[in-house]
C-alpha cells in the first residue's frame, strides 16, 4: 500500500499588489510565494508517491520538501520586524513550518516502520493508517491556524482576499480524495486477504482446529465487505477498484467454504492413513489378518487418488489467488495513476 502525507497549502490570492514592505499587501505577497514554494515541493513529494515505484525517487522528493520547508522558515525568521512589528501572522506561519518539518522528519520514520509490520495483521494494518491520519489531521489543524491568522492580518488592515483555491492546492486536494477514497478499498481486501494468510499458515502447520476458524472469519469478512462496497459509488465513474475488490471477496468466500473443506478432508484422511500405515508396521507379516491387509492395500490406492486431486486442487487455488492478488494490486496502482494529476 502505498504511503504518503498530507501536506495541503491552500495559500489564498490577493487582490492588489505592491512593491515593497510599505505597505501590508507586499508584505503579505511576500509570505505567500514562500508558502507557494513550500507547495510546489509537496506536490512534488505527492506526485512522486502516486506515479513512481521507485522508493529512491519517493524519498529524495521527501527530503526536497524538507528542505524547502527548512530555506522558507529561515526567510521567515529573517523578518524581525514583520509587518512593522506585528509579527503574529509571521509566528502562526512559523510555528507551523517547524510542526511540519518535525512532523515530515519523525513521524514520517515511524510510519514507515509501522507500514513495515503493518501487513502482518490487521489491526497492525488498521493501527498504521490511524497514525497515519492523525499526523495529516494534526497539519491540517496548523493549517487552519495559519489561514485564521492571515485572515486577521488581512481584516485588521482592511486588505481583502480572494478565496479562491489555487491550482496546485486543487491538485493536492483531489490527491488526498484519491488516496483515501484507495484506503477505504485497500482495508476492505486486505482484511480478506490477510485472514486467507492466516489460513494457509494453520493449513501448512496442519492445524484443523485453526483452519476451520480463520475459514469461518473469511467468509463473514467477505460477506461483510460485499455488503460495504454495496453502499460505495464509483470514484468519478471508475470502477475499477470497487470490481476487483467484488472478485477478491467472491474468490476469498470460496476459498472459505468450498476449498478449506476439501483440504481439511485431505488432510483428516491423510493422518487416518499414516496411523493406519503405523499399525500395520508395528506388526510382523505373521500377525497381520488377511482383511487388515486388503484393508490397508485398499486405504493406499485411495491415499494416492487423494495426493492427485489434493495437488491439483492446491495449484488450481494458488493460481487463481495469485491472479486476484496481482489483479487487485494493479488496479489500485492503475486507480491513483489514473486519478492523481500528473506535474
Amino acid at each position: 500500500m502505498k504511503s504518503r502525507f498530507t501536506f495541503t497549502l491552500l495559500f489564498l490570492v490577493l487582490c492588489t499588489f505592491a512593491q515593497d514592505f510599505k505597505t501590508p499587501v507586499d508584505y503579505l505577497n511576500y509570505l505567500g510565494k514562500e508558502q507557494q514554494t513550500i507547495a510546489k515541493s509537496t506536490w512534488k513529494y505527492t506526485s512522486a508517491v502516486a506515479h513512481s515505484t521507485s522508493a529512491r525517487r519517493i524519498d529524495a522528493t521527501r527530503k526536497q520538501l524538507v528542505k524547502s520547508i527548512q530555506l522558507s522558515s529561515k526567510k521567515i525568521e529573517a523578518l524581525k520586524n514583520g509587518y512593522k512589528g506585528d509579527v503574529d501572522f509571521r509566528d502562526q506561519l512559523l510555528a507551523y513550518l517547524y510542526f511540519a518539518e518535525k512532523n515530515i522528519n519523525e513521524e514520517y520514520s515511524k510510519i514507515i516502520d509501522m507500514q513495515d509490520v503493518a501487513q502482518q495483521s490487521y489491526d497492525f494494518m488498521e493501527a498504521y493508517i490511524l497514525t497515519r491520519d492523525m499526523v495529516n489531521k494534526k497539519l491540517d489543524d496548523e493549517l487552519e491556524k495559519v489561514n485564521l491568522a492571515q485572515h486577521e492580518f488581512a481584516n485588521k488592515y482592511k486588505i481583502t482576499l480572494s478565496s479562491e483555491e489555487s491550482e496546485l492546492g486543487k491538485k493536492i486536494k483531489l490527491s488526498n480524495e484519491v488516496f483515501d477514497y484507495h484506503t477505504v478499498m485497500y482495508l476492505i481486501f486486505f482484511k480478506v486477504n490477510i485472514t486467507d494468510i492466516q489460513l494457509t499458515n494453520a493449513a501448512n502447520q496442519r492445524d484443523i482446529a485453526a483452519m476451520e476458524q480463520n475459514a469461518s472469519s473469511l467468509s463473514k469478512f467477505a460477506d461483510e465487505g460485499l455488503e460495504k462496497i454495496k453502499g460505495i459509488a464509483p470514484y468519478k465513474k471508475d470502477d475499477s477498484l470497487i470490481n476487483e475488490t467484488k472478485r477478491a471477496l467472491l474468490f476469498y468466500k470460496k476459498v472459505a467454504e468450498d476449498f478449506t473443506p476439501k483440504v481439511v478432508s485431505y488432510l483428516m484422511y491423510q493422518d487416518k492413513f499414516e496411523n493406519a500405515k503405523k499399525t500395520m508396521e508395528s506388526k510382523s507379516q505373521n500377525d497381520r489378518t488377511k482383511e487388515e491387509v486388503e484393508n490397508f492395500n485398499a486405504m493406499v490406492k485411495q491415499i494416492n487418488k487423494e495426493i492427485t486431486a489434493y495437488n491439483k486442487l492446491i495449484a488450481s487455488n494458488d493460481q487463481e489467488k495469485n491472479n486476484v492478488l496481482n489483479n487487485w494490486n494493479a488496479a489500485g496502482d492503475g486507480f491513483i495513476s489514473q486519478h492523481v494529476p500528473q506535474d
